[in-house]
């Protein structure tokens, strides 16, 4: 008996022919695969008669990780054919490598991520050696459009160069032990019938090596083998390998789900696998001849409804340039590559601005011409798969077309407990990613408060798949949502945080506890920026305080975060240095939620009034702070200490002694005063409007500055006096009227026809002429 091992790389029609003739030759007793064994007990419901592409679907989750894989199949996946011509022989099937929630594929997000990929140095010099551009244009060079005669020996030698004498690593390792053992005791159980294992390419000469210790083995199709050389006894394993099993706090599902032509192609940002599987369906399907014919076809079709001119001469021209390229570079049929040189030589006339995508793997560059764009598209193809109707599906999705409804769109009323609880289910959906589910308007974080929102649904047939892959995260919307959003937290920045919480609040999921909210925690521990600290606090304390909407009103999660991001902004804030600068309104804001935070949620949460108050006085005289800043700090102080009389020389020294114009004078300079004042007003606002003698205090100091100077602080100033809103403004110009012009008008004074900066150039303009005027003696007055 001999064990004969087929060597193929992923998604290759060529392989794939190779597999089911040696199956179809040999009626194998056993037919060993490359594929998750957790998956073996369900061998019939993955050949049920399925429309590929099809995949397995992984989701793993536990406490510490949570890892979603997929092992995609296609008409051409070797993989797919060795099951469908052994079932076909009457072999039994067995799928040998570990499933894919292990840690030895904790890295892996597809099982079918061909390994040569991984040394890329012995491609590189193959590459080299035969004067193509990449792995790819080398695998049709040596395999796809070469005859079938002598493929199972140029595969062994290929795979074992790309294999050499490199020592796997660990996982690698786990993996082959493992099918290993699978091998050797399905040989056991053999006898004298022979046994077939369609393996990856690069794993067949680590296999060969552990499953035939003291054992006969083959490497290639049927019929093969040194007949000189004896053949020891097989000596398997005791038994069939056991399946691992996950941990037992771990939620682990695997699902069929239907696939595509557009996630299998390596343009589109998959993991792996070969380019263009359009293309490659039309090899499976019809040789490289028709491929090619049907390549240039589905181009010319593809740019002709896109209204592009392309002609009958340039049909021909493409056809007959990929013709001598192929003959060029020695290929019995144009290849892939050939037909779109070809057609991208009849197609494109001016200079590409990036190079061919096709010369590289990975996604299509940004730039691409459009012309190639749509080639790309068309070698893509646009096949998408289907399940039987007797699939199995994860509870999710039956949870989730029991209540979604059909197309259109919907108005709710989130005052009325049926509209929050429609708008609940709709936001999970968008938080799983499932396509065809999208808000058009409805409350934002930190913005007003909205009554309202508006979805729109519409059919899409990524639906399914979208929601077979969340059902890992959970067994209904919200189970699955509170996963999803946990993950999020779990690798967000500080940037992000606020908006993960506010997505929790609209799925109806207030409360976070345990790893999540150590998440939390951790994320607002580390934070640097000040500005992002704020922005959190501030949503996080709007939430916590008043969010009735959503019942988050008092929530503990949020009240983690209040006091966490608390406590952290001020330790942030002590440590901000630099020269004169823009006033930094993020940080100005942060400074804001802060007192907010300790203002009405202090005493609940623990917050320490004495510790913000000790930070503001120290940062409103540090002279190495921004001006803004200090302002903000002056004002926190300020605010913290009270009321509305308060002395704002406390608040600037702590020590309730000093004069309010010398602090006020102090951190006055022309050329950062508005900054300084913006700080100032935004946290003491009011307490600047009531303070006796305080405008007219900050009117003298205004007043005071040269025209250059004022012309120069001007749009600071502007920004700083924004903080008051329109009815203090007003009241503001009434005291400085009453100050300065007895009787006018206030409104007046905020009406005025020209821009303030206009104004205030022309004034300086003057000054300048007068000077002018002056020094040559032609006034004296």
């Amino acid at each position: 008996m001999a064990v004969t091992f087929i060597g193929v790389r992923h998604h290759s029609p060529a392989c794939a022919r190779l597999v089911a003739d040696t199956i179809t030759s040999l009626r194998p007793a056993y037919v060993l695969v490359e594929g998750p064994a957790d998956m073996n007990a369900r061998m019939d419901e993955l050949l049920l008669g399925h429309d590929l592409p099809i995949a397995v679907y992984t989701g793993y989750r536990d406490p510490e990780r949570r890892h979603g894989s997929w092992t995609p199949l296609c008409d051409y996946s070797p993989e797919w054919t060795a099951l469908t011509a052994g079932r076909a022989a009457g072999a039994e099937l067995r799928f040998i490598d570990l499933p894919a929630w292990h840690p030895a594929l904790a890295g892996v997000r597809n099982r079918y991520a061909d390994a040569e990929a991984r040394y890329d140095e012995v491609t590189r010099r193959l590459c080299h050696a035969f004067s193509v551009d990449n792995v790819d244009a080398l695998w049709d060079h040596l395999f796809e459009i070469e005859p079938a005669d002598g493929l199972a020996e140029r595969l062994a030698t290929y795979f074992d160069l790309v294999r050499g004498d490199t020592e796997p690593g660990a996982d690698d390792a786990a993996r082959e032990a493992y099918m290993a053992r699978w091998i050797r005791a399905a040989a056991a159980d053999a006898g004298e019938r022979p046994v077939v294992v369609v393996t990856g390419g690069f794993h067949r000469p680590a296999l060969i090596r552990l499953a035939g210790q003291g054992a006969a083995s083959r490497s290639g199709s049927a019929g093969e083998g040194d007949a000189s050389r004896p053949e020891p006894p097989w000596h398997g394993d005791a038994g069939w390998p056991e399946v691992p099993r996950p941990p037992e706090d771990a939620v682990v599902g695997s699902y069929l789900v239907p696939y595509s032509f557009r996630r299998l192609d390596a343009f589109d940002g998959y993991q792996s696998g070969m380019p263009s599987p359009g293309y490659y369906q039309r090899l499976w399907e019809s040789g490289p001849d028709e491929a090619a014919r049907g390549l240039t076809e589905a181009v010319t079709a593809r740019l002709r409804a896109r209204r592009q001119p392309v002609s009958t001469a340039d049909l021909i021209a493409a056809r007959a340039t990929a013709d001598g390229i192929a003959l060029m570079r020695g290929h019995p049929h144009p290849a892939r590559v050939d037909v779109l040189d070809g057609l991208a030589a009849a197609l494109v006339s001016e200079a590409l601005e990036t190079p061919l995508p096709w010369a590289a793997r990975g996604p299509l560059p940004e730039g691409s011409h459009p012309v190639i764009v749509e080639m790309i598209a068309a070698l893509s193809g646009d096949r998408t798969g289907r399940l039987h109707p007797a699939t199995p599906l994860p509870p999710l999705v039956h949870a989730v077309l029991a209540v979604l409804g059909g197309p259109g769109e919907e108005r709710l009323d989130l005052g009325e407990d049926a509209g929050r609880e429609r708008s609940r289910l709709l936001h999970r959906l968008r938080v799983l990613g499932i396509p065809g589910v999208e808000r058009l308007s409805g409350p934002r974080p930190a913005g007003d408060a909205e009554l309202t929102e508006r979805w729109v649904l519409t059919e899409s047939e990524d639906r399914l798949p979208a929601l077979i892959e969340a059902g890992g995260y959970g067994v209904d919307p919200q189970e699955a949502a509170a996963a999803a959003l946990a993950e999020r937290i779990a690798g967000a920045d500080l940037d992000q945080l606020a908006d993960v919480l506010f997505d929790a609040a609209l799925c109806g999921i207030g409360e976070l506890a345990g790893r999540v909210l150590d998440d939390v925690a951790r994320a607002v521990g580390a934070a640097a920026d000040l500005g992002a600290l704020g922005r959190t606090l501030i949503v996080a304390l709007a939430m916590w305080r008043h969010d009735d909407l959503f019942r988050t009103s008092g929530s503990t999660t949020l009240g983690t975060v209040v006091e966490a991001a608390t406590r952290r902004a001020l330790w942030v804030a002590e440590g901000v240095r630099g020269g004169p600068a823009p006033a930094d309104l993020p940080r100005i804001h942060a400074m804001a939620a802060v007192r907010d935070a300790v203002r009405h949620a202090g005493p609940a949460l623990g917050l320490d009034p004495q510790l913000a108050v000790g930070v503001a006085d120290r940062l409103a005289t540090c002279p190495e702070a921004p001006p803004d800043l200090r302002g903000a700090s002056l004002g926190l102080s300020w605010s913290l200490r009270g009321t509305t009389a308060a002395d704002p020389a406390k608040a600037a020294h702590g020590t309730g002694a000093g004069d309010a114009a010398k602090a006020v004078r102090g951190a006055f300079v022309p050329a950062t005063a508005g900054d300084w004042l913006a700080g100032l007003f935004a946290l003491a606002r009011e307490e600047v409007l009531h303070a006796d003698g305080m405008l007219e205090l900050l009117d003298e100091l205004v007043g005071g500055m040269s025209d250059d100077d004022f012309l120069v602080a001007l749009p600071a100033l502007r920004q700083a006096f924004g903080f008051f809103p329109p009815r203090e403004r007003h009241l503001i110009a009434t005291r400085l009227v009453a100050r300065r012009a007895g009787g006018a008008s206030a409104w007046e004074l905020m009406r005025l026809e020209a821009a303030p900066e206009l104004v205030a150039a022309g004034m300086a303009l003057d000054e300048r002429v007068e000077t002018a005027l002056r020094r040559e003696g032609l006034i004296t007055s």
